[in-house]
């Protein structure tokens, strides 16, 4: 056998704490939203022992009741009293107004800020997503389920996944090597039905849904420190924006850098890189890669991209200039021609749901960027160049 090659993805629970940040800031954006589609947020949050920080800048027409928000989120993910993180902890709200010299950019439809967003897609699975991110997510959403049924009554709400794939030489995935899962406990389970439960009812089930085999993992690393009863933001803090590759693709394609939650469709952090998605996506489902990374760039206040590349590293069908040809010519890239395309200021889906178990690559949730709806376009397009 030739030469192996490794390639690691984790994920995270809603219940870590840089992902309750997350879901809080989104859950503020879900509620400006509902009531005023044109409200500018830029929310972030900060958490810790017994307080949650609530800062940024947001102009709505709406009312939001912030400290309402923090506590259902709080209760929602699961802390309860005793965890030493919980929802009667402080709440202190310090947001304020839009910076008017970033509104006036924004108001004649420019990019909120300058930037580089990334969007892939790669055929290692039928959601053509990278595999190694796709069963560290699986994982954790399955704990996630099982913890909040309390049929793994052992479980807390903290909790973290590592998935270490083995590709021959060639790209192509040979298996598993190593899992590795840490979940927050109570103080009266042994390390043992730990290891038991979490290898029969989680990792098992999400590897057979793949056609993966858990007996041929090369080696589990599971609570390796033997205890994680102090979890959350008690064990550590948290902060809006600092999950940004599970957020994505893993750390398999590139990243601009720029994070998603607490951000409303006219930062192009977010907006963007759900259209570099979109764009890689339908690039590979049209056969003209297997594997495709899209590339955008803005400056502030400028309403068209200021770049459109893609790279299809040596698996295109076609060159790679004819595909960017057709990109700028059939997908609208200014900020208001994304948010118009991708319905991102009434969406069907809450923003807060994809910041609890990412925003690329969902099955469970009908995102817009997700949707095969230029494939016929981007082939009479690219072919009409010949």
């Amino acid at each position: 056998m030739g030469k192996k090659v490794y390639f690691t993805s984790e994920f995270v629970s809603p219940g870590h704490p840089d992902k309750i940040c997350d879901q809080i800031s989104d859950s503020i954006l879900d509620a400006c939203l509902k009531d005023d589609e044109n409200s500018r947020v830029a929310c972030e949050a900060f958490a810790t022992t017994g307080l949650v920080v609530i800062g940024g800048e947001i102009t709505t027409k709406t009312y939001v009741d912030v400290q309402k928000i923090v506590r259902e989120k709080i209760t929602e993910i699961g802390y309860r009293p005793g965890m030493g993180f919980d929802a009667d902890c402080g709440v202190l709200n310090t947001i304020h107004s839009q910076s008017p010299d970033i509104s006036m950019g924004v108001d004649t439809g420019g990019a909120g800020d300058q930037g580089i967003m990334f969007g892939g897609a790669v055929n290692e699975t039928e959601e053509l997503m990278p595999l190694a991110l796709v069963l560290s997510r699986g994982i954790i959403q399955k704990l996630t389920k099982l913890t909040r049924s309390k049929e793994l009554s052992w479980a807390r709400p903290d909790a973290k996944a590592q998935v270490t794939l083995a590709y021959d030489e060639n790209g192509k995935v040979l298996g598993v090597d190593t899992i590795v899962l840490s979940v927050q406990h109570n103080e009266e389970v042994t390390q043992r039905q730990i290891e038991e439960d979490l290898k029969e009812k989680v990792i098992k089930p999400v590897l057979e849904k793949y056609d993966l085999k858990i007996d041929e993992v090369r080696k589990f690393h599971i609570n390796p420190t033997g205890r994680f009863v102090i979890g959350g933001p008690h064990g550590d803090s948290g902060l809006t924006g600092r999950k940004i590759i599970i957020d994505t693709y893993g750390g398999y394609f590139r990243h601009g850098g720029g994070a998603f939650s607490g951000k409303d469709p006219s930062k192009v952090d977010r907006s963007a890189a759900y259209a570099a998605r979109w764009i890689a996506k339908n690039i590979v489902a049209a056969g003209f890669a297997t594997k495709c990374e899209v590339q955008l760039s803005y400056a502030i206040g400028v309403v068209e991209p200021v770049s459109i590349r893609v790279e299809t590293f040596g698996t295109g069908t076609v060159e790679e200039t004819r595909i960017e040809e057709a990109v700028a010519k059939l997908f609208d890239l200014t900020p208001n021609g994304i948010q118009k395309s991708l319905n991102l200021r009434k969406p069907s889906f809450r923003y807060q749901d994809l910041a609890a178990f990412g925003h690329i690559g969902r099955t469970d949730i009908d995102t817009p960027w997700e949707r095969l709806n230029k494939i016929g376009e981007l082939k009479k397009a690219i072919n009409l160049q010949k």
